[in-house]
This record gives structure tokens, C-alpha cells and sequence, in this order.
């Protein structure tokens, strides 16, 4: 593969990437920041006798205790388990829970911020066909930033630079967070 056409791909694949880079340095700084986000939760039905479907955590059952709760025309990719709480997926847009509580089920329509909603994408709590995109994406980026490095040190004049920078990218990154 020549230089040209691999600073090409390095180039399009980095521009390809951006929007999904941006994503995830906004809401994890955001975060970082104590931005979390916020959830508004309203309460749909609480089902005085729903715990015995929500044993076993599968879509059906959470389907018919949702039906039960009024909800008919609700779709989601899977199912959350968290011991008492189950939670349709994606979070990352509106969604239920579900709240065990003896044999009563609590049922919540959850509606998340847009910082909330972002956080659940850089999570991967995402659709699934986005979860896809996210794998993706993680392939891309160790390609873009591995391409960049070799690109830099195989170049006798950014060689010394690119040098410098990984090696102090990489004794902070071991100062801050290995030690």
C-alpha cells in the first residue's frame, strides 16, 4: 500500500469518525464535569401480581406485564436485568422499567436529557444496529491512531516530533493512571 493512499484512508476514515469523536469527548467531559444528565420518570401502573413474570427477564414477559400496564405499542431490542429492576433497551431514548416489589411490579416511563441520552450511546446503550456502528468504530479509531503514529515516525522529519509526543502521551497516561 503506498504512503498516499494510506494517508487517504488515515484522512477519510478521521473525517468519517468525527461526528461519533465528538459524541463521546462532549458527554464524557460533560460528565466528568458533573453534567450527568437527568431522567423524567412518570409512573405508568404498578401490577399488584406481575412478579412471577419478571422472574425470568425475557422480552415476551416484559411485553405482557407492559400490555397489562396499558402499553401496547412499545418496541425494544432487549431486556436490562438489575436484579429487581429490569429495563427495556435502548436507554438511550424513551424507555420502561420495570421495579420488583414483593410480588408488585412498579411501571415507569422513562424519558432521559439529551446529556443522558448521549451518555447512553458513549456506554453502548444504544440500539443495537448503533452497538454495531460503535464496533465499528473502535476498529476505525485504533486504525486512525495507529496509522497516524507509524505515518509520523516513518517520516524522517516529523520522526523526532511524533517521538516525543507518543512518549509523553504515554508516560503521563502510565503516571495518571497506572500509578
Amino acid at each position: 500500500m503506498s504512503r498516499t493512499l494510506f494517508i487517504q484512508i488515515h484522512l477519510y476514515l478521521s473525517a468519517f469518525f468525527s461526528v461519533a469523536v465528538i459524541l463521546v469527548a462532549t458527554s464524557g467531559g460533560l460528565y466528568l464535569l458533573g453534567q450527568k444528565g437527568s431522567l423524567e420518570t412518570t409512573r405508568v401502573a404498578v401490577l399488584p401480581s406481575a412478579a412471577t413474570l419478571v422472574a425470568e427477564p425475557t422480552k415476551a414477559n416484559v411485553l405482557t406485564v407492559l400490555a397489562q400496564a396499558g402499553v401496547s405499542d412499545f418496541d425494544f431490542d432487549y431486556v436490562k436485568d438489575r436484579g429487581t429492576i429490569l429495563q427495556t433497551r435502548p436507554t438511550s431514548r424513551p424507555y420502561y422499567q420495570l421495579t420488583v416489589l414483593g410480588e408488585a411490579v412498579e411501571v415507569d416511563y422513562v424519558v432521559p436529557s439529551l446529556q443522558k441520552r448521549m451518555m447512553e450511546l458513549h456506554m453502548g446503550h444504544g440500539p443495537s444496529k448503533y452497538r454495531l456502528y460503535q464496533q465499528l468504530f473502535a476498529g476505525g479509531m485504533l486504525f486512525i491512531i495507529v496509522s497516524g503514529l507509524w505515518l509520523g515516525l516513518s517520516s524522517p522529519r516529523l520522526r523526532n516530533p511524533t517521538a516525543v509526543a507518543a512518549g509523553s502521551g504515554l508516560l503521563l497516561f502510565a503516571l495518571l493512571a497506572l500509578l
